[in-house]
């Protein structure tokens, strides 16, 4: 008993440092004021939208078990988003369509997505720091980090709410299309999906760029 009350004291030590040290660019970029993540999910499906979150968390966040929305369980996600709209001083969301995405492209319409985001926020940031990216046609200073859900808390936290707010509005277009299953497949092109899309065509949130050839090919 002793043993494993000490194994559960060590993992909850061990990941009290794990965060602390997530929260690493946000220390080195307090100075300037407001930090705010920015991430984006689901520039890769076939159907539904681009969704873009953007997160200021307080400097003594202390959010256990924040990591990047694709390294934690979807329980698990569920779980920390309330902690996280909660806890945050803001958060925003940016949500670009599939028609727009197929008029503008897919890079173009996340970093639409992106801008939507910021300006959504209650408070304006004094810096971003974006995965990767840097958004074009963005005023506040950008610091984007090479696979940054994994190295700052607040681009973590804003890609578990842009992951749990897209997967809940894909279960909901599961109720209106329960034909191509987008409750399991969020849009992305499993086996299942594409056999659904071959044989009931394009749904009106199918992204068409996305899926000509999957469509013509059915059709041959």
């Amino acid at each position: 008993m002793e043993k494993a009350k000490k194994s559960k004291e060590e993992k909850l030590a061990a990941e009290k440092e794990r965060v602390e040290a997530l929260k690493a660019y946000e220390k080195e970029y307090a100075v300037f004021g407001a930090v705010c993540g920015i991430d984006e999910v689901g520039r890769g499906p076939l159907a539904g939208p681009v969704v873009a979150g953007a997160v200021i968390l307080p400097p003594d966040c202390t959010i256990l078990y924040i990591n990047d929305s694709k390294k934690i369980s979807e329980k698990k996600r569920e779980e920390l988003y309330p902690v996280i709209m909660e806890q945050a001083v803001s958060v925003g969301i940016g949500m670009v369509s599939p028609q727009r995405i197929d008029e503008i492209n897919i890079l173009q319409a996340t970093y639409e997505a992106m801008r939507e985001a910021i300006h959504n926020l209650s408070v304006t940031p004094d810096i971003l720091l974006n995965d990767a990216v840097t958004i074009p046609d963005v005023s506040i200073r950008q610091v984007p980090i090479v696979k940054g859900d994994t190295k700052s808390i607040s681009i973590a936290a804003a890609s578990i709410v842009a992951k749990v707010t897209r997967d809940r509005l894909m279960k909901e277009y599961d109720v209106i299309l329960p034909e191509y299953a987008f409750a399991s497949n969020k849009g992305y092109g499993t086996a299942a999906h594409i056999a659904a899309l071959k044989e009931y065509g394009p749904s009106p949130i199918h992204r068409r760029t996305f899926i000509q050839r999957i469509v013509q090919s059915g059709m041959e």
